[in-house]
């Protein structure tokens, strides 16, 4: 395991996550008293390595056909252009 690879990835995952609709809907099914808090936990954990085993399961296949670098960058002008849409719409 590249150690490097796999700080980046859960820092800049981590970091992501933090406040985002998942961790919010997960806040709130945990704050139900009546739900088992390992029952929530153990549940979005599973959803989030679903995602994520779906996330690497797509990105390998597109990068069969597509460059990674040129993936990168649409990826990361898709965010931007994102970004000004919400700030605009706001």
């Amino acid at each position: 395991m590249e150690m490097k690879l796999f700080v980046t990835v859960f820092v800049t995952i981590f970091l992501a996550e933090l406040g985002d609709k998942t961790q919010l809907a997960t806040l709130l099914y945990a704050s139900d008293a009546e739900n088992p808090r390992l029952t929530v936990f153990a549940a979005s954990a599973l959803a989030l390595i679903a995602t994520s085993a779906i996330g690497v399961l797509a990105g390998s296949a597109v990068s069969q056909f597509i460059n990674p670098r040129i993936m990168g960058r649409v990826a990361g002008a898709l965010f931007v252009v994102i970004g000004c849409l919400t700030i605009w719409k706001a």
